[in-house]
């Protein structure tokens, strides 16, 4: 709420106005009410004159005794003068009016300035109030673009500070990650080479009895179906070829398997190839997944297989 305007310069101005008007009707008013002045004459009678003394009588005898002085000479008075009553001119009543009408647009005027006066400190009023709750209201714009700038700020740091600590967690859950990989792959590189050093002390043990490698493969009875089928559901499970099958004829490839008693590949190499590398290295892959492969229902494996795969029979 704005300061009251200070109101004593306006009470003054309009109180030294007013005595201003009251002492010029008192005056005026005081110079058609004075008094007219008495005028007294007095009226001289010019014919009159005064009775000259008789001439003394000169005796030739003795000087006489000295005259007696002779006595004033009698003066009528004049009259009383006659007063003239000055009768007062009346008012002009036009002159009256007009000073009226003088006063009353005076004074109209004066309240029509003090009316001005009293609008303009008004408006002066309001004007201050308005630029103050502009200023306000511009500072709390102000304020709530500061604040939203900063919170803008302080989400992009905290996003940035989020994601690198989501990139470190990913970066040591990798690294756990390839090292639990390579363990396992040194742990399956370890078996498998005790498994090949086992087998090849079979082996050479086999061979220092006289037994030959195909004798003991012409005597070992013939794969079964099933053995076979489990095989190939076992490597077709495993395969994603997402090439196009869509060729002529049916291109096959074929792999040589070597793997341990316990079903663990050792080794695939292709002995025929489909004419389609993607197509290849897709059942290569899914040989390797397989391993280890089925068993028989003896639970004994083929040490050697012969695995070959046509585009069609993945479909």
């Amino acid at each position: 709420m704005p300061p009251e305007p200070n109101r004593w310069p306006s009470i003054v101005l309009a109180t030294a106005i007013h005595a201003a008007l009251l002492a010029f009707l008192w005056i005026g008013i005081s110079w058609q009410n004075t008094e007219p002045v008495s005028v007294e004459a007095e009226v001289w009678d010019m014919k009159t004159e005064a009775a000259a003394p008789p001439a003394p009588k000169v005796e030739p005898t003795p000087p006489p005794p000295a005259p007696e002085p002779a006595p004033a000479p009698k003066v009528t008075p004049p009259p009383p003068p006659v007063e003239e009553k000055v009768v007062p001119k009346p008012p002009d009543i036009a002159l009256e009016r007009e000073k009226q009408r003088k006063l009353e647009k005076l004074q109209r005027e004066e309240e029509r300035k003090e009316r001005e006066l009293a609008e303009r400190e008004e408006q002066k009023r309001k004007d201050l109030a308005d630029k103050k709750a502009r200023d306000k209201a511009q500072q709390l714009a102000d304020k709530k673009e500061r604040d939203a700038a900063e919170k803008r700020a302080q989400e992009l740091a905290d996003k940035q500070a989020e994601k690198k600590e989501a990139e470190k967690q990913l970066a040591e859950k990798k690294k756990a990650a390839e090292k639990l990989a390579k363990a396992r792959e040194a742990a399956e590189d370890k078996k498998l080479k005790d498994l090949r050093a086992e087998e090849m002390r079979r082996i050479t043990g086999a061979a220092g009895n006289g037994t030959s490698g195909t004798a003991a493969k012409s005597s070992a009875p013939r794969i079964d179906s099933g053995y076979v089928a489990s095989i190939t559901s076992a490597i077709k499970s495993r395969s994603s070829y997402a090439g196009d099958t869509d060729v002529a004829g049916n291109p096959k490839v074929v792999f040589h398997v070597e793997q341990l008693p316990t079903g663990e590949i050792i080794s695939v190499r292709k002995t025929k190839s489909s004419g389609i590398p993607e197509f290849d290295r897709a059942v290569e892959n899914a040989i390797n997944k397989s391993s280890p492969l089925p068993k028989k229902k003896d639970g004994t494996v083929e040490r050697s297989l012969e695995v070959g795969f046509s585009m069609k029979d993945l479909n």
